[in-house]
């Protein structure tokens, strides 16, 4: 049976394709409704009755998720795609179809020619005419590797759309080239229109993760009209020039704003150099401006062309691994977490063995949970057994023999296997990049011509950290937000002031020294300072803070998400007469 908004389709003169290069001047209006692999599941059905779209995006691929990937597709090779899409697709593909949206995803993972194919059983299922295209070739061939695959550019996206596609299926992409591919599919845009590609890839990456840039996970959540409870998800509509204006559906909860905007701009980025496969897009070009209510204008990027190679995630089985956690209530806190240490040690060797005790306990409280300490004991070994039962059954065999007060929060179970990430280049002439249009042809897309070797590091000089006025004593949230993630072993933190005085003070006072002394974790670590004057940020990159990556660290914020919110929750001095509140 063919489900809702499954009827005839409107002649296509009813409004301008995706697919018609260069023949229409008005903006193609791009919106997401997917962030990560398990984002809110009725996204596609909301963003599809909710107003006008001309494409809808997805993305679902992360650099963990292409771990689970292909872990799937070891347990069955016609897996490896995001198999939650199906499903999804199912409540509205026969929407997107009548109302002449095309949607493009990434969510073919490993496996974007099986995907294509799920979509046409269920299309044929449903008796649905839908038109299927997808992109391959970033797979690279390692033996030793999990899975390895290149980041592809947008081209592929808009010969597919070009060729008639309704719906287009991707492997690694970079997550902007959902966006850019269909507005060079819509302009006609080619290899040179460097300043074009750079806008759209700036608003690729505002939308990519979803609610994040209409007030998902937003410091001053507090301020949003809802509270943060339900934001809507995004749309960037793109013009001609690739300037952008980011928006949102009518009625939808969160906000776009200027600073909704800046946090998601400094996400998971480095220096001002934004590097993609088909441009480099200068971060430090980037000028926002309010556009009316929830609408905020993106200009002026500015681009140069790319880098000769191209980026390769590659996910290897670094070994198995399992935690225990014990409980540490009252007196003595040290010498019960060195007693537990001595004890694992004995029982099980020390070689992978790592203790972390997080200082939870507060003095003379009422209550145990406050009075308690945690002390988390990972294990690492190439040995599953080892890992497994061995060692959580020696950590529960000290519950009557060790401490007093021992108790645990966890069960004993069995290790289980992780991977480690770890990023490659290969030039962009040996990634055989192809577009498979509906109809089975297969359009080779050719490298760019014109490249550019990587610059070396902009990292910025250091302003005069000294403030010479009257100070106060409090949060650094109160001046400032921040907005922090993953990258491989790496974090980067992005901070961002609310006005041109607290900026002014911030550009001269957050220097590196002074992030190690307020994160005392990066102290060891090389980080590097960027400048974005015009975004009144500075972006710090801190190398190594999540070891060999996600899936491998033991940190307690395994993906840097928190990190911003841990800095901004720091007690420094202030200047006492910067103002507070967002500029107007």
């Amino acid at each position: 049976m063919a489900r809702r908004g499954a009827g005839v389709r409107r002649p296509a003169g009813c409004r301008p394709r995706a697919g018609q290069r260069g023949r229409s001047t008005r903006v193609i209006r791009i919106g997401n409704a997917s962030g990560f692999y398990g984002d809110r599941f009725t996204a596609w059905r909301e963003m599809l009755d909710g107003g006008e779209l001309d494409v809808l995006t997805g993305d679902y691929l992360a650099e963990l998720t292409m771990l689970i990937l292909a872990r799937d597709r070891l347990r069955d090779p016609d897996l490896g795609y995001a198999k939650t899409f199906l499903r999804q697709l199912e409540t509205c593909l026969g929407t997107a179809l009548d109302r002449g949206v095309r949607i493009v995803t990434n969510a073919g993972g490993l496996n974007p020619a099986g995907l294509a194919a799920a979509i046409d059983t269920l299309a044929t299922r449903l008796g649905l005419p839908a038109k299927v295209g997808y992109v391959e070739g970033d797979t690279i061939q390692r033996p030793d590797a999990l899975s390895a695959n290149a980041y592809l550019g947008a081209f592929g996206i808009a010969a597919c759309l070009d060729g008639g596609a309704d719906v287009v299926v991707t492997g690694r992409v970079t997550d902007a080239s959902l966006v850019v591919g269909p507005a060079i599919a819509r302009y006609g845009w080619g290899r040179d229109d460097l300043d074009q590609l750079a806008g759209a890839t700036v608003a690729g990456h505002l939308i990519e993760c979803g609610a994040q840039v209409t007030g998902g996970n937003f410091s001053f959540f507090t301020e949003l009209p809802d509270g943060g409870h339900r934001p809507g998800f995004p749309i960037a509509e793109v013009s001609a020039d690739g300037s952008t204006v980011l928006t949102k559906h009518p009625g939808t909860g969160g906000a776009v704003t200027v600073e909704t905007v800046t946090a998601q701009l400094l996400y998971e980025v480095g220096g001002p150099a934004y590097l993609g496969p088909d441009v480099v897009a200068r971060l430090d070009t980037v000028t926002l401006r309010p556009d009316g209510p929830d609408r905020v204008r993106v200009s002026g990027v500015r681009g140069t062309p790319p880098p000769p190679t191209l980026k390769v995630g590659v996910n290897n089985l670094g070994g198995f691994r399992n935690s225990m956690t014990f409980v540490l209530c009252g007196l003595d806190i040290e010498a019960k977490a060195a007693l537990v240490r001595g004890q694992v040690e004995e029982s099980v060797g020390k070689d992978g063995l790592e203790f972390v005790l997080a200082r939870t306990d507060h003095p003379d409280a009422a209550d145990t949970e406050a009075a308690s300490a945690l002390l988390h004991v990972h294990l690492r070994d190439g040995d599953k057994a080892r890992a497994g039962r061995a060692f959580s059954a020696a950590a529960v065999e000290l519950a009557l023999a060790s401490y007093p007060g021992c108790t645990l929060t966890t069960l004993p179970g069995d290790a289980t296997p992780y991977g480690v990430f770890t990023a490659d280049v290969v030039p962009q002439d040996a990634v055989p990049h192809m577009a498979v249009l509906p109809g089975g042809a297969r359009v080779p897309i050719a490298p760019p011509i014109r490249t550019a070797p990587i610059s070396a590091a902009e990292t910025a000089p250091e302003g005069d950290a000294t403030h010479d006025g009257p100070t106060r004593r409090g949060p650094l949230g109160e001046l400032v937000g921040a907005r922090s993630g993953d990258k491989g072993g790496d974090a980067n933190l992005g901070v961002w002031a609310r006005n041109d005085e607290a900026y002014a003070w911030l550009r001269g006072w957050l220097t590196v020294a002074r992030l190690a002394e307020l994160l005392p974790e990066t102290a060891p670590l090389s980080v590097r300072r960027y400048d974005l004057p015009k975004l009144r940020a500075v972006n710090f990159v801190i190398e190594g803070l999540l070891g060999a990556g996600v899936a491998a660290s033991t940190r307690f914020d395994p993906q840097a998400k928190a990190l911003g919110e841990l800095l901004r929750a720091r007690i420094v001095d202030l200047p006492a007469d910067a103002p507070t509140g967002a500029a107007r």
